[in-house]
């Protein structure tokens, strides 16, 4: 082979090189700028760990409480803590709350099983909470059993209680202009009732003591 077909040769083998590098960049490119250029590569990312294990859960029945969840979820896996939203009043359920695992596979399952499943005739809702979207007050207190408060036991106290003359005095007149209103309206009526005394409402003046003169 003479030098002319070397140097032919070479040309040949230079221009497949730059087309073949050419085309790898292509195809590897992502993206290819506005002003022209080659094209160029992101970066390749790291796929993001799903780390999220609170849940919320919704439509929780009556009687399904903290204690019973747990006994529930914990066949899943261990459960960190659980939270029910309740009536800061009377204590009573708001049919709503919160649980957290200590897996987020196990997180992951329950979210996947328990949605809309049929619980005590109540389809239950179960959706994972993002880590981002967890409120930082969300677990404070969580293990606080609330004592409903014993409303007739206070209202029976106030009741009971004991009162000066002034507040007795107070006390009557209330109830005789709720009873003067209710005669008003009775007569509007065209009724004819008499309505009894309110007991109390008079008080029997003092007697007078007399002492024998010696």
């Amino acid at each position: 082979m003479g030098t002319k077909a070397k140097n032919a040769l070479k040309k040949k083998l230079k221009k497949v090189s730059r087309l073949a590098v050419s085309k790898k960049k292509n195809v590897a490119a992502d993206f290819l700028p506005l002003e022209g250029g080659p094209g160029q590569k992101l970066p390749d990312e790291k796929p993001v760990e799903d780390n999220t294990t609170v849940l919320y859960i919704g439509r929780i029945p009556h009687g399904f409480y903290e204690k019973e969840m747990e006994g529930f979820f914990s066949q899943f896996g261990p459960v960190k803590r659980i939270r029910i939203a309740r009536n800061k009043k009377t204590g009573k359920s708001k049919h709503f709350g919160f649980i957290e695992f200590e897996h987020p596979q196990t997180a992951k399952v329950v979210a996947e099983c328990m949605q809309d499943y049929l619980l005590f005739e109540h389809v239950i809702k179960v959706h994972l909470v993002p880590p981002e979207h967890v409120h930082p007050n969300l677990w404070k207190g969580f293990n606080h059993r609330y004592k409903p408060v014993d409303w007739v036991q206070l209202e029976r106290k106030r009741q009971n209680k004991e009162r000066t003359l002034e507040e007795y005095k107070k006390l009557v007149g209330k109830i005789m202009k709720r009873d003067q209103k209710r005669r008003k309206k009775i007569e509007a009526a065209g009724i004819d009732y008499e309505c009894p005394e309110i007991v109390g409402s008079t008080q029997p003046a003092p007697k007078k003591i007399k002492f024998d003169e010696d």
